[in-house]
């Protein structure tokens, strides 16, 4: 199994952070398709769950736990590495959302 990152993804990247094995990347934020979420690589995730706690929105669900309206985004973090943008070097500081104080 794998973990999945929904839409109530807010970019924050804390889940990057704590990623032991490196598979949640965010989607380039000016890419109008890819730029709203982070995405976790379905092939790569060994499903330790530590993304799961840090995550300010609670956006990430282990792949049987994904609520019903969300279970779009199962497909939608695998695509993002068949067909997206995939692995890329980015700067994590660039591209989270700004902080909410």
């Amino acid at each position: 199994m794998t973990h999945v990152i929904t839409k109530l993804c807010t970019r924050q990247g804390d889940c990057v952070e704590v990623c032991p094995v490196d598979c949640i990347v965010p989607g380039p934020k000016e890419d109008p398709v890819w730029g709203k979420y982070f995405y976790i690589d379905p092939d790569t995730c060994i499903d330790c769950g530590a993304c799961v706690p840090v995550c300010p929105p609670a956006a990430i669900f282990p792949e049987e736990d994904v609520p019903p309206e969300y279970q779009a985004d199962i497909a939608m973090n695998k695509e993002y590495f068949t067909n997206g943008p995939g692995y890329w070097e980015f700067d994590l500081e660039a591209e989270r959302a700004p902080r909410q104080k």
